[in-house]
């Protein structure tokens, strides 16, 4: 790496976990290889997903009970800002879709350059041909119907995939548990005025991401979310 921690020692990854008991382990040990720091938060699995996370070495904290994406987030980010010596903050998915390369590149620039926040977008360099048909029209749909998204120039608002510094962290308060927070995180950029970028990702569609996360009633989930955020405090 060009400037900053060598050994990313001052990096945190945030990973919200449901029922991953087949994969968590494999995801948390290999990310572990690049980024030591990590925590997931088991959002009151009904699996084995907690003792996966305890054998791949990340730190685990525990929902009693169920409470959504964005409350796991909220409190992974919780956990992680008050660790001795974080500065950098990722949101990283449980189900194996995100690149460990992808967040080497993110905090690249959160060392080197002037922003606060990174965002990962799925639609720039041709790389949307990766993504479900249903998906893509979704995650179109949304930016189409959020005036704040197009002019904050973000084309992917709810891609998982996100690096962010201590202004970020320190002022993040999700209130929104389910899929919009994604678009909850959007209206904190715009409130706070963080510097904002997208930076080109390429999501893994598994079989196994597939099968929980591509079907019919999840797409239109998404955007009814996505609707959602005309309604929060900002």
């Amino acid at each position: 790496m060009a400037s900053g921690s060598t050994s990313n020692d001052d990096v945190w990854l945030v990973i919200p976990v449901y029922n991953e008991a087949q994969v968590i382990r494999k995801v948390a040990a290999d990310a572990a290889r690049v980024f030591p720091n990590i925590v997931c938060v088991d959002d009151g699995s009904k699996d084995d997903s907690a003792d996966e996370i305890v054998a791949a070495g990340a730190r685990l904290v525990r929902h009693p009970v169920n409470l959504g994406q964005g409350a796991a987030i909220q409190t992974g980010v919780e956990y992680a800002r008050v660790q001795p010596g974080a500065r950098f903050f990722v949101t990283f998915d449980a189900d194996g879709q995100h690149r460990v390369d992808d967040v080497v590149a993110m905090i690249e620039r959160l060392r080197t350059e002037p922003v606060d926040i990174v965002v990962g977008t799925r639609f720039a360099e041709g790389r949307s041909e990766s993504v479900p048909p249903l998906r893509r029209m979704a995650l179109r749909t949304i930016v189409f119907l959020s005036p704040r998204t197009r002019r904050l120039g973000l084309t992917d608002a709810h891609n998982g995939l996100r690096a962010f510094n201590r202004t970020v962290a320190d002022q993040l308060d999700l209130m929104m548990g389910g899929m919009s927070h994604a678009s909850e995180f959007v209206a904190l950029i715009d409130h706070y005025n963080w510097r904002v970028t997208e930076q080109p990702v390429t999501i893994l569609y598994t079989d196994y991401s597939r099968a929980k996360g591509q079907s019919l009633i999840n797409g239109v989930n998404i955007v009814a979310d996505g609707l959602l955020h005309g309604r929060m405090r900002r």
